[in-house]
């Protein structure tokens, strides 16, 4: 398996669990930009899973080195990279900010993603599971630049999953609402809207057993975002979301 953004206590997880539900694999590749973080995660699926792990340093916002990865093979793809940065109020003027946020969750990241596409595209095998967010559904004025990255990430993926259906390569996109994670810490996050890594990981573990297309980690979140999607944009803009 190959991990991109393995710091994620979500990605974190997922392997966790597919480990304890059996899956096989020759070794898990661990993409970090936290080395040090990351080694101890490998360490720890070593003595739990005797679980043979590669820890590889990976900052997309520096230029990167394919050639590094030409001898990393795998049928299953796991990319978990999100950066939140500053909202609206705090952040939204900020260049930096800006850049960061859609060069993390989008415009650095795909490159890496159209790398090893390739690699399944040529073996005709294996599945890609992107991370999305549920704030790439509408654009809304407290996270609208999170938001939009979060959108194009989606729109690749669905682009992605309709380009390599007939190469059979599968593409899942992982919608998470509300997570309770060390990137939301100190958010006022309602709990009957949020989720734990262990119950994201059972429901994307689900998601990708039974090929689906899109899942969202908490069934209500497809619902609440039918609705935000479906609100008229002369009252949408209006409200304070």
């Amino acid at each position: 398996m190959i991990v991109l953004g393995s710091t994620s206590e979500v990605a974190q997880a997922f392997v966790e669990k597919a480990l304890q539900e059996g899956e096989k694999f020759e070794k898990i590749y661990l993409f970090t930009s936290n080395k040090e973080t990351t080694e101890r995660f490998a360490r720890h699926i070593d003595v739990k899973f005797l679980q043979q792990a590669e820890v590889i340093e990976l900052d997309l916002t520096k230029e990167i080195d394919y050639n590094r990865f030409d001898n990393i093979n795998s049928n299953v793809l796991f990319c978990a990279v999100g950066y939140l940065g500053e909202g609206t109020e705090e952040g939204l003027y900020d260049n930096r900010n800006t850049e960061r946020i859609i060069d993390i969750n989008y415009s650095k990241l795909v490159p890496v993603m159209n790398y090893f596409a390739q690699k399944f595209e040529s073996r005709r095998l294996g599945t890609i599971i992107g991370l999305s967010s549920v704030a790439g559904d509408r654009g809304r004025q407290s996270n609208f630049i999170y938001g939009s990255a979060k959108a194009a990430f989606t729109a690749y993926l669905s682009g992605l999953r309709n380009y390599l259906f007939d190469k059979k390569v599968h593409v899942l996109t992982i919608k998470p609402g509300f997570m309770a994670t060390k990137m939301t810490e100190g958010l006022p996050l309602n709990p009957k809207l949020t989720a734990t890594p262990k119950q994201a990981a059972a429901c994307i573990y689900k998601a990708f057993k039974k090929e689906k297309n899109v899942a969202y980690v908490l069934p209500v979140w497809s619902i609440i975002m039918m609705i935000i999607r479906n609100i008229p944009e002369f009252v949408f803009k209006k409200l304070k979301l």
